[in-house]
C-alpha cells in the first residue's frame, strides 16, 4: 500500500475522532476516561485500545459485509452506549482498579457498536482494488492516535481541576458524567428509529 493511501485512511480515522462531528466518540471516551487520573495512563491506554480493538471488528466485518445493521438503529445505539457508561460512572462508590474494570468490557462491548456506525462510509470508500486490510489499519491507526491526544486533554483537564481548584474527585465525575448523560440521552431521544 502505497503511503499517500495509508496517510489518507490515518487522517480519516484522525478526523473521525478529533472533528467536530465526531461528539459521539468525543463524548464516549469522555464517559470511559473521567473516572480516571493522569497516574492510570497505562490503564487508559489499555481502555481505549480495547474500544479500538472493538471498533475495528465491526468495521471490518461490515466493510467485508459479513454483518449489516440499519443506520438509524446503529445511529440510535450509539447515545445508548455513552449515556450507560455515563450512567455506570455515576453509581461507582470508589475509583479503584478494580472498581474501574468494567470500563474495559464496556471499551470493547460498545467500540462493536461504534464501529458499525462508520462502516457505511468506509465500505464505500474502499475501492475493490484496494487492499482492504491496509485501509483499514490506515484508519484504525488514525482512531487510535486521535483517541489517544483526546484522552490526554482529558487527563490533563482532570489534573487540572483536582489539583489547582481543589475539586473533589467524586464531584468531578459525577459533574462530567452527568453532562454527558445529558447530552447522549437527548442524541438518543432524537434518533429513536420509530
Amino acid at each position: 500500500m502505497p503511503l499517500t493511501d495509508f496517510l489518507f485512511y490515518f487522517k480519516l480515522g484522525w478526523s473521525h475522532i478529533v472533528s467536530l462531528d465526531a461528539l459521539d466518540h468525543q463524548l464516549f471516551i469522555l464517559a470511559l476516561v473521567t473516572v480516571y487520573t493522569a497516574k492510570n495512563l497505562k490503564q487508559v491506554l489499555i481502555l481505549v485500545t480495547a474500544f479500538t480493538i472493538g471498533h475495528s471488528l465491526t468495521l471490518l466485518l461490515s466493510v467485508l459485509d459479513v454483518i449489516r445493521f440499519e443506520s438509524k438503529w446503529v445511529e440510535f445505539l450509539i447515545p445508548c452506549t455513552i449515556f450507560f457508561t455515563a450512567l455506570s460512572n455515576l453509581f461507582k462508590k470508589d475509583f479503584s482498579r478494580k472498581a474501574v474494570n468494567t470500563n474495559y468490557y464496556l471499551a470493547l462491548l460498545f467500540g462493536l457498536v461504534h464501529g458499525m456506525g462508520f462502516a457505511n462510509s468506509v465500505r464505500m470508500m474502499l475501492a475493490k482494488d484496494q487492499n482492504i486490510g491496509w485501509g483499514l489499519f490506515g484508519f484504525n491507526v488514525g482512531l487510535e492516535v486521535g483517541q489517544i491526544a483526546f484522552v490526554i486533554i482529558i487527563l490533563f483537564a482532570t489534573w487540572i481541576g483536582l489539583s489547582f481548584f481543589r475539586i473533589k474527585r467524586r464531584d468531578w465525575v459525577i459533574f462530567l458524567s452527568a453532562a454527558v448523560f445529558s447530552l447522549a440521552l437527548k442524541m438518543a431521544l432524537e434518533r429513536i428509529p420509530y
